[in-house]
Formats: structure tokens, C-alpha cells, sequence
């Protein structure tokens, strides 16, 4: 075999080896021939002929995407920034390719400008009480935004949500007159009841005189318990009411 020969096996080797592809099990390559889309193939060794045919990989598998900080003016007209994680993947790679350029950088920009358009849509009290809420809005709207490039947002978390100083001042002063507010309603609420509990038990002592007698009883119990030289006796009304002008009557 003369020296020509073996160098044309060498190219054909070559290219041969070079022409082949292997796809991972979560990989997809959509294959162009003469610049045509021609299919999607799947995992393997795939032959790629050199200068005929063209072959680009995608991956199937969730993609984590950090959205930056995004200044954010709230419907009640407050700033705050605005941070979110998105996960997605590629379930159609064919419309991954043909239908948009780079579908990693064009779910990036939609997710910031949705994040910027959904939250400013809320107040600040809902930003921070109802983030599954805007979880789900967010998804929604890129969901749908981003069926036509074969992507499909399995989930949307807020991450961050920052505020100036002084709003949360502003709002630390809320939530102590929230907390003296409430501390102010159960004072009331116990005196209500402790007024109730006193007027059922007085009528319930009135009904009953000997109960009322017991309970002096029990007065002077305490007081001997206690150390202390002060003694107060209580004396029944119906001994003194004889000695009170008129006392003779009842009435």
C-alpha cells in the first residue's frame, strides 16, 4: 500500500470518528441536514456526516435560573427589590431551536420583566404575607409566555424582598402599635368577663345567706394565714340594720 493510500484511510478514519456523536440520557440533538430540519434523535452514538449535516445538543433536564434583584414600585407606591428562583426544562426540543434563539436567555429577560410586572401589581403587605400567591402568578404568566419555545416552568420561588430603613421602621412602629392595640382588647375582654363571673356569683350568694356567711368564714381564714396586725371582721348587715334609721322595716 503506497503512501497516498494510507493517507486517504487516515482522512476516512477521520472523518468517520469524528462524525460521530454520542447523546447522554438526558440529552436530545436536533438534526439539520443541507440546513433542514430533518428530526430529533435520541440517546446514543448518532453518525453526523461532516459538511452535510449538523447536529445541536439540548438538555432535558431542570434548569435552576437566578433572577437578579429587580426594583419593584408596589401598588401602594413603595420601592422594594425583588429576587426569584425559577426552575424550568426543554420538553419540546424542536421548538427550542426553531422557534426562538436561546431559550435559556429568553426565559431569563421574560422572568425579570414578569417578576417587575406581577409584583408591582400587589401592595407591599402582600409582597411579604402572600408569596405563594405571586408564586403562582409569576408561574402562570411564564408558563404560558414560554410554551411556544418548548419550555415548561415547573416552579417559581420569591427569594429576597428587601426594604429601605425606613420603611421598616415604619413598619416596626405598625406592628407595636398592632401589638398594643391588642394587648389593650384582651385587658377589656378580661375585665368583661371578670365583671360577668362577679355578677353571677353575687346573685348566686344573694340566693343563698348561708353561703355568704360561709364566705366570711373563709375571709377570716386567709387573714389568720397571713402575718400581718391589721384584722378586719366582717360584720353582717342584719345586726346593724336594727340600729339604722328606719331599720325596723324591711324593705
Amino acid at each position: 500500500m503506497n503512501s497516498s493510500a494510507i493517507v486517504v484511510v487516515v482522512v476516512v478514519l477521520v472523518l468517520f470518528f469524528s462524525s460521530l456523536k454520542i447523546l447522554k440520557e438526558y440529552e436530545r440533538g436536533v438534526m439539520f441536514t443541507w440546513g433542514r430540519f430533518t428530526g430529533v434523535k435520541g440517546p446514543g452514538i448518532r453518525l453526523v456526516l461532516p459538511g452535510i449535516q449538523h447536529m445541536r445538543k439540548l438538555e432535558l433536564r431542570t434548569v435552576v435560573l437566578q433572577v437578579p434583584k429587580q426594583d419593584v414600585i408596589s401598588r401602594d407606591n413603595v420601592s422594594v427589590k425583588v429576587s426569584a428562583v425559577v426552575y424550568f426544562r426543554i420538553i419540546d426540543p424542536e421548538k427550542a431551536v426553531l422557534q426562538v434563539v436561546n431559550p435559556y436567555e429568553a426565559t431569563s429577560q421574560l422572568a425579570q420583566t414578569t417578576l417587575r410586572s406581577v409584583a408591582g401589581q400587589h401592595e407591599m403587605d402582600e409582597l411579604l404575607a402572600q408569596r405563594e400567591k405571586l408564586n403562582a402568578a409569576i408561574q402562570q404568566v411564564l408558563d404560558q409566555n414560554t410554551a411556544a419555545w418548548g419550555v415548561k416552568v415547573t416552579n417559581v420561588e420569591i427569594k429576597d424582598i428587601d426594604l429601605d430603613e425606613t420603611m421598616i421602621r415604619a413598619m416596626a412602629q405598625q406592628a407595636e402599635a398592632e401589638r398594643a392595640r391588642r394587648a389593650k382588647v384582651i385587658h377589656a375582654e378580661g375585665e368583661k368577663q371578670a365583671a360577668q363571673t362577679l355578677t353571677e356569683a353575687a346573685q348566686l350568694l344573694t340566693s343563698q345567706p348561708a353561703s355568704i356567711q360561709l364566705r366570711y368564714l373563709q375571709t377570716l381564714a386567709d387573714i389568720s394565714n397571713e402575718k400581718s396586725s391589721l384584722v378586719v371582721f366582717p360584720l353582717p348587715l342584719d345586726l346593724i340594720r336594727p340600729l339604722l334609721p328606719g331599720g325596723g322595716s324591711r324593705q
